[in-house]
């Protein structure tokens, strides 16, 4: 039975389950388990600390786990990344007083000699090694915003996803971003070609592409039908169908989300008519 690792809580927890219930997968009902025996996909849920994950499963206890980027990579764990999942992006990096500014100042200048607070000492202190920066790592469990104002540190590296809690706490950003997260499936060094793994990847990758898109439905006249599908286009190109009108069509297509509302608006500029749009929660191209 393969074991699979979740974060039991913090911001990757619940979009973690949501990601595996739209794969197929059950997922606890009880926020307090630790274990959940999914028998009929053959797999076991272990829910652990987000910053463990990476641990068990890079020693190989576990064999696949969902965990961010940046928890990866400070853990020098030696998980394998399997798929990126398109949720939990932020970006971690510097921050210091707004008061002091960064204005014609390099990095370096910013930050050597300085004391660095951080809850991410491994992946800091290896960005300082690469780029021959002399400056003091302040380890940190959790927040780190208050670190510049109690004294212990002159700046900060943190993951940033908005900057709102960074501004409450009178900080701003300066300097290169030290790194990309978002959440990521990961694999034991210990597992080979293996093909419930493989099914795993392929279910969630269904996931992941169908929440790039949606599926777009309209009716249009046939003499704007061409102009229509250039807008649709499709993977592979739009279906027709014809309906009791011989002047008109049905379409469908999928479509990217991000852009929806503008193609919306150009089918309804168009005269297209009974626009309508619906979730995708699975899909395999």
């Amino acid at each position: 039975m393969l074991k699979i690792a979740l974060p039991n809580k913090g911001s990757l927890a619940e979009p973690a389950a949501e990601i595996m219930r739209d794969a197929g997968f059950r997922q606890r009902s009880e926020m307090k388990d630790l274990m959940l025996a999914d028998l009929a996909n053959d797999v076991e849920f272990y829910y652990l600390r987000p910053r463990d994950i990476a641990i068990y499963v890079g020693m190989g206890e576990l064999d696949l786990g969902i965990t961010g980027r940046d928890l990866l990579l400070d853990s020098n764990a030696q998980a394998h990344e399997l798929l990126s999942l398109g949720f939990g992006k932020s970006l971690f990096r510097f921050a210091q007083s707004a008061e002091l500014g960064t204005e014609n100042l390099t990095e370096e200048t910013l930050l050597s000699g300085k004391r660095i607070a951080t809850a991410y000492p491994g992946l800091l202190r290896r960005y300082l090694s690469e780029r021959k920066v002399d400056a003091q790592v302040v380890p940190l469990d959790g927040a780190v915003e208050g670190a510049i104002k109690l004294g212990v540190a002159d700046c900060i590296a943190d993951v940033v996803s908005t900057g709102v809690t960074l501004r409450q706490a009178g900080l701003e950003t300066f300097g290169e971003v030290i790194l990309e997260s978002e959440a990521l499936l990961i694999s034991s060094p210990r597992i080979e070609e293996d093909p419930q793994v493989d099914l795993i990847v392929r279910r969630l990758s269904s996931v992941v592409i169908a929440r790039q898109y949606v599926l777009v439905d309209y009716d249009v006249e046939k003499s704007h039908l061409e102009e229509a599908c250039r807008i649709t286009p499709g993977l592979e190109s739009p279906t027709i169908s014809p309906l009791q009108n011989p002047e008109w069509v049905a379409v469908r297509a999928m479509v990217s989300r991000t852009l929806i509302h503008k193609i919306m608006d150009q089918l309804y500029n168009l005269g297209a008519r009974g626009i309508l749009v619906t979730d995708i929660h699975a899909c395999r191209l």
